[in-house]
């Protein structure tokens, strides 16, 4: 019996043709993590943290998946490898970025896996798209949609829709 679950990926990077490594993660999360049933709009969001890089271009997807957090994580890994991530440099430059923002309602702490992720209510890039996708959903711990996170967001880099020419 394969039951289904919802699973939020946040996905992003700033080098390379980004729109390329964002359309090649998709491909490949459908084929190997579930079925994406929704996106948000692109978003092209100034750097986090480590701020002298290019800008990123950011995304929230949705997803059903069959497979447990653990096993969606070590899918994300590895499909950040096939598509040439390095992790050299804490918040640095990268070709794709593949975080798990949100599994059901579940909270998970672990040594290589936090849900939902520990700054989803701290990053603009993060709020912004998943408020496209799921605004009333509440988080778990905090206990606030998405919606009244993003109002309150003490990020103030700028986020915004990413139209490309």
């Amino acid at each position: 019996m394969i039951i289904e679950n919802w699973v939020a990926l946040g996905l992003g990077g700033n080098m390379g043709n980004r729109m390329a490594y964002i359309g090649k993660a998709q491909m490949l999360l459908s084929q190997q993590v579930g079925e994406i049933t929704r996106c948000s709009s692109l978003y092209q969001t100034a750097a986090w943290g480590n701020t002298n890089q290019p800008h990123f271009l950011n995304q929230a997807i949705l997803l059903k998946t069959p497979f447990t957090p653990q096993m969606v994580l070590q899918k994300c890994l590895t499909i950040e490898k096939q598509l040439g991530r390095h992790r050299e440099i804490k918040w640095g430059p990268r070709s794709i970025d593949i975080d798990i923002l949100l599994y059901n309602n579940t909270q998970i702490t672990a040594h290589n896996l936090q849900i939902p992720h520990p700054f989803l209510q701290d990053r603009r890039f993060v709020l912004q798209p998943l408020c496209e996708i799921i605004p009333n959903y509440r988080h778990p711990i905090l206990h606030k949609t998405l919606k009244q996170l993003l109002v309150n967001c003490p990020d103030t880099l700028p986020v915004n829709r990413y139209l490309p020419r």
